[in-house]
């Protein structure tokens, strides 16, 4: 799987750990556990990935993280 930035935060409302994909739009997972959260947005990743692929449309490249000068 390519390392997309992940974006990983609590919720309370959900009970859940939320993690979004921001270069991949729509690409989200929760899970129970950190752990699971992070296996969860494996899957979707790669899912969406598979999507795209089958419909031709442009897969981002990972930007990687961000520097400032």
């Amino acid at each position: 799987m390519p390392e997309y930035e992940l974006v990983i935060w609590w919720s309370d409302q959900d009970e859940a750990f939320l993690v979004e994909v921001p270069e991949l739009p729509g690409c989200m997972a929760d899970g129970a556990t950190y752990e699971e959260a992070i296996a969860s947005v494996r899957v979707v990743v790669e899912q969406w990935i598979e999507t795209a692929r089958e419909l031709g449309r442009e897969i981002p490249e990972p930007r990687g993280r961000l520097s400032y000068a």
